[in-house]
């Protein structure tokens, strides 16, 4: 099982230089302007990763009563998905549903 560190932070995106607001509901964990992310953790929330590449989204899945964001680091090329956010650009979500099976 993984441990999960609670870390709502405010951020600004390496992909796009947005300001990204944290969450105050659960762990803000990637831009929901361009949906990118970081490759900080381990486990969820310790930012213990030495990879620090950014997490490109490359696909959709279907979790539970939402969706999960598939990403795909540009250094390591490791997968890593996370948990949409309410505030994510739909658009942007649609258009990665077409690259989902």
């Amino acid at each position: 099982m993984k441990r999960f560190t609670m870390k709502d932070e405010n951020f600004t995106c390496e992909k796009c230089g947005k300001n990204v607001e944290k969450l105050n509901y659960t762990a803000r964990d990637h831009c929901p302007y361009c949906l990118y992310s970081k490759h900080v953790d381990i486990m969820p929330g310790d930012r213990e990763n030495k990879c620090q590449g950014l997490l490109r989204p490359i696909g959709i899945e279907k979790f539970k009563d939402t969706y999960k964001i598939i990403y795909q680091c540009e250094k390591c090329n490791q997968i890593h998905k996370n948990i949409m956010a309410k505030d994510d650009d739909m658009n942007l979500i649609i258009e990665l549903s077409q690259n989902t099976n």
